[in-house]
């Protein structure tokens, strides 16, 4: 990315413009913020093209095709003006490398399971965009951007019309030669190109990645041209199991060919974890662009805005993930340094009602892993909900009543999808609870966004870098109700700083991907108690820590984090720190917080803490009715502890109906038609059994550290210290 030069503005259209992305003959685009902290890749068109009144026709009817196309595979429009005097469009902003790029850094043809996740998810888009009745057009490596939880399709015709490709007019060859279909090679057969020619395009896309070479090769145009429409293409070293539907997409005729649809489903699955598509090395590589924006500077007003005021923060940490939340890096450096953050008050609502009215009836959806890996979790939500359901409901003074429908969904994204779509049968449906995946979290809200359902998890973190579905500055239907997915490195960081411990080593587990490259950065820049911090990497392909917890002993450390997401892994860290020697402080986070890390690690495990984004309420004093309501109306003994996400899942339904009764006031007809507003603009709390709600209004709805408790393991089994500013300062 370049620097802004004098001649560019500062803010164009509401959008701080960062840098230049690049240039070409029709215009500058930019890298810019939007007032929300969404990022977005503008591009402004120079004014002496946009005097063509053709031209401008094209971008206006070009710019309108692409605001209506969605899916989780798309880049969205997010803006366009095409009346301006000098027309912009902007769209999402993906950091990753497109698919030319990376099969050039590659050094060829990507691994077979990489490319049927690629296609099949570029066939979920085209089959989306097909049957909209929409065509691409122009699918082409370039035009397709990685992203960590897949590739994302971009340039629907907005990139023609500001001259990437000269296709527009009528009498112009439509697509890029290399990976036409043959019917776009005719000057004047534009309206003979369908569906069928994405489809051919797609075919050429696959044997690209597969091989690392155009299927029918390089050179002057017309020969490419040629060859496209009369040879056959070159699909040497194609794997077998994929070379008969590569071929079906390539016939010369359209009718011969394959849909969008049957291409995905042929590939397999589209939908999976993120992440896990990519071959090694990549996920690396689009950190690592990610890091040129994450801690990004406000560029300094331009000529033409010089008189706009400068911003009184140079630097700003970008979260990208769960609803584009922008999270200051002061606020989490500061609680590792030890400095408590500005805070304010929480306060409770009360709620009213006519008596002897009738009651209206809504219905919160729960959709969880009720059969999956994180079926406990999902039986501890509906427990929680559904006591504070019969709690709500018992109470004289209710404005209204609340019914609970839940679905199961394993733990698996489409089945979420499926379970959502079912859920928006329920008329009186406002809002859905209980993702607890980022992966299940992801796929319901983008099932339910066009119907403006809310989904509120208190389990789920949607990592950076994975986009949900139709959230933008103006509109938001996804919401965590707990701290954002790194900050539960803080908890153990403050007890590092409250115990003065100042050299930290930290194992940088790579299979962890941009979550742990975030957690990393933060503790390298803001190393605990002001002294200096190590890093000491992992492979993401090696199950080898033995290396690592060497050099990371060699520092002599007075604390060591491990930085990873899998309790195996974190297992192997803690095994291999106790057979070399060390008995210091230890700590990670709450992803690693799993019996599998107690059971492989064995003693290895004792006096570890990890931060986590639930409580034990037990060690909440104002739980203590809700402890034994629990315990009673689910028949568990006293000593039983409290499944955990339970009391955050009561706290939710109480807080929903705090926002329902809001809604409800500003619309009596409709009210869940508001509850995306009121959780994105309501300024008042909820005060719970388990903490205090942060309301979710701001810019950008900046991720909270309330909720954040430090635990540490006893006699072989987790035990909750507290609240983690309190519980950092104990021995």
């Amino acid at each position: 990315m370049q620097p802004l030069k004098k001649a560019d503005p500062s803010v164009l259209a509401g959008y701080r413009l960062l840098g230049r992305l690049g240039t070409g003959g029709m215009g500058v685009v930019y890298l810019a913020r939007s007032a929300g902290g969404a990022l977005a890749a503008l591009k402004l068109i120079r004014a002496e093209h946009a005097a063509d009144p053709g031209f401008r026709a094209r971008f206006r009817r070009e710019a309108a095709t692409a605001g209506t196309i969605t899916g989780r595979w798309v880049v969205r429009v997010l803006g366009a003006d095409p009346e301006a005097r000098e027309p912009w469009l902007a769209t999402e902003y993906v950091p990753g490398p497109s698919l030319a790029e990376a099969v050039a850094l590659h050094g060829g043809g990507l691994p077979e399971a990489t490319v049927r996740a690629l296609g099949a998810r570029l066939a979920d888009a085209l089959d989306g965009m097909h049957t909209a009745g929409l065509v691409h057009r122009d699918v082409k490596p370039a035009n397709v951007l990685l992203a960590l939880d897949g590739p994302r399709l971009i340039d629907f015709g907005i990139a023609r019309a500001s001259g990437a490709t000269v296709l527009t007019a009528t009498d112009a060859m439509i697509g890029t030669p290399g990976f036409l279909a043959p019917e776009q090679a005719r000057v004047a057969g534009a309206g003979e190109v369908g569906p069928a020619a994405d489809v051919f395009s797609l075919g050429c896309v696959l044997a690209y990645a597969l091989t690392g070479r155009r299927p029918f090769g390089t050179g002057a145009v017309a020969a490419v041209v040629y060859r496209t429409v009369h040879e056959e293409p070159d699909l040497d070293g194609l794997p077998e199991a994929l070379l008969p539907l590569v071929e079906a997409c390539l016939a010369k005729d359209a009718v011969d060919r394959p849909s969008a649809a049957e291409v995905r489903d042929a590939l397999g699955p589209h939908q999976g974890p993120a992440g896990a598509w990519l071959p090694p090395g990549l996920p690396a590589l689009i950190a690592q662009r990610s890091s040129r924006v994450l801690d990004l500077p406000v560029a300094e007003p331009t000529m033409l805005d010089a008189e706009e005021p400068r911003p009184t923060s140079r630097r700003r940490f970008l979260v990208l993930g769960a609803a584009g939340a922008v999270a200051g890096t002061g606020g989490l450096t500061a609680w590792l340094l030890g400095r408590d953050p500005a805070g304010g008050a929480a306060g409770g609502t009360g709620s009213g009602g006519g008596a002897g009215a009738p009651r209206a009836t809504y219905t919160l959806g729960l959709l969880t892993d009720l059969s999956g890996p994180a079926k406990s979790d999902g039986r501890a939500q509906e427990r929680g909900l559904r006591l504070a359901l019969e709690t709500f409901n018992a109470r004289a003074d209710r404005p209204f009543d609340l019914a609970l429908k839940v679905a199961d969904d394993g733990g698996d994204p489409r089945r979420a999808t499926t379970g959502a779509l079912a859920l928006l049968k329920e008329p009186a449906l406002v809002t859905v609870l209980g993702p607890t995946t980022a992966d299940t979290a992801i796929a319901t809200a983008g099932a339910l966004v066009d119907a403006k359902v809310p989904v509120l998890s208190v389990m789920a973190a949607v990592p950076p870098g994975a986009t949900i579905r139709g959230q933008t500055p103006e509109l938001r239907t996804y919401f965590e109700a707990r701290a954002y997915a790194q900050a539960s490195i803080v908890p153990f960081g403050r007890y590092l700083t409250a115990h003065r411990r100042d050299r930290t080593a930290v194992v940088d587990d790579r299979a962890a991907g941009t979550y742990g490259w975030l957690i990393v950065q933060t503790v390298r820049q803001s190393p605990p108690a002001g002294g200096t911090a190590t890093v000491h990497p992992v492979a993401a392909d090696s199950e080898d820590f033995g290396a690592a917890v060497r050099a990371a002993l060699a520092t002599s450390p007075t604390g060591v984090m491990y930085v990873g997401t899998s309790p195996r892994r974190a297992a192997l860290c803690a095994k291999a720190l106790w057979q070399q020697g060390y008995r210091g402080p230890c700590g990670s986070v709450e992803p690693a917080l799993q019996p599998e890390f107690l059971t492989l690690a064995g003693r290895a495990t004792e006096g570890w803490f990890f931060g986590t984004g639930y409580v034990d309420p037990d060690e909440v004093p104002a739980a203590k009715a809700f402890t034994a309501a629990y315990r009673r109306r689910w028949g568990l003994p006293a000593s039983a502890p409290v499944d955990r996400f339970a009391a955050e899942s009561y706290d939710a339904l109480f807080w929903v109906g705090q926002a329902l009764r809001t809604a409800a006031a500003r619309n009596p007809e409709r009210p869940g038609a508001a509850m995306s507003n009121v959780f994105m603009k309501d300024e008042r709390q909820y005060r719970g059994v388990a903490r205090s709600y942060e309301s979710m209004a701001g810019e950008a709805g900046e991720a909270s550290l309330a909720g954040l408790s430090l635990w540490r393991i006893r006699d072989g089994r987790p035990r909750c210290l507290g609240p983690f500013a309190e519980a950092a300062k104990r021995d």
